[in-house]
Parts: C-alpha cells; sequence; structure tokens
C-alpha cells in the first residue's frame, strides 16, 4: 500500500462515519481511528516507504490563541454557515484568470455556484443551498479543506 492509498483511505474513512477500521497484510498494518474532530492514524509501515508522511497527512492545522480569540469574540449567531460537503481544494474561481463566484457583500440564491472543490483530480461545483447576503469568506483562495468545515457566512434576508 502505498501513501496515495493511504491518505484515499482516511479520506473515505473520514467520509463514511465509521469509527475504526484496520487493515493488515503480510507486511503492513494499518488502523484509522476517527473522533468528531481529529482523524488519528497510527500505521507501521516497512522500511522503504517514508513513515513522516502519514502524520503529516491526518494532522490537524494547529489553531494559534489569537484566532480562537477573534473567532469568539465575533458574533455569529445570526449568520448561516455554508460548510464543505467534502475533502478537497477550495477555489473561490472557475479558474485563475476568472472572477471569483462570489464576493463579500454579494446575494446569492439557492442553486448559485459559490465557489469550486477540487477532489481527486474532479471540479466539484459547490451550489449554496440557503439564501441571503455573503457576509465573510472564511477560506482562502487554493486552499486544502476538510469535510463540514466552514467556508462562507450568510446574513439571511
Amino acid at each position: 500500500m502505498d501513501i496515495k492509498q493511504i491518505q484515499e483511505l482516511i479520506k473515505f474513512v473520514s467520509r463514511s462515519g465509521v469509527n475504526e477500521v484496520a487493515i493488515e497484510q503480510k507486511d503492513f498494518k494499518i488502523t484509522i481511528k476517527t473522533n468528531q474532530t481529529p482523524t488519528v492514524v497510527h500505521a507501521t509501515v516497512p522500511a522503504p516507504v517514508a513513515t513522516s508522511a502519514i502524520p503529516a497527512a491526518a494532522a490537524p492545522l494547529p489553531v494559534s490563541a489569537t484566532e480562537t480569540k477573534a473567532a469568539a469574540a465575533e458574533d455569529t449567531s445570526n449568520y448561516i454557515t455554508i460548510k464543505s460537503p467534502m475533502i478537497g481544494t477550495f477555489y473561490r474561481s472557475a479558474g485563475p484568470d476568472k472572477a471569483s463566484f462570489v464576493n463579500v457583500g454579494d446575494e446569492i440564491s439557492t442553486g448559485k455556484v459559490i465557489c469550486i472543490i477540487e477532489a481527486m483530480k474532479l471540479f466539484n461545483e459547490i451550489e449554496s443551498e440557503v439564501s441571503g447576503r455573503i457576509v465573510k469568506v472564511l477560506v482562502d483562495n487554493a486552499s486544502p479543506v476538510e469535510y463540514d468545515q466552514p467556508l462562507f457566512l450568510v446574513e439571511p434576508i
């Protein structure tokens, strides 16, 4: 099993909702356990495979104390959060030379394409399930996103 297969397995497990998966082959053993927040990966790999890449693929990004305080100080209770329906790479436009699908202050309606998420070389157009006004874009362009990660804050109208 190579690193790409391991990464695909991690993505599959995180989407499927199972709590634990263990795979054992003659010289390879991997156990993937999930919690509500991070995905924990424990693997024993034969010497030829680089083991340092496995934790990096599943390690959650650290959140600084400043970011946590800023998020707590901002009252977002009256906003709707649009979340990522999948793991992939977030894009605000269809191409580098194209305009963004939505910007802060734009009004959106149900069914309007608001971004693209690339997953395994497929570009998936993400449509809004709510109507309202974009208040904040929570993810940088071309950034990796996790399943259920907040992407936009929308003020309902």
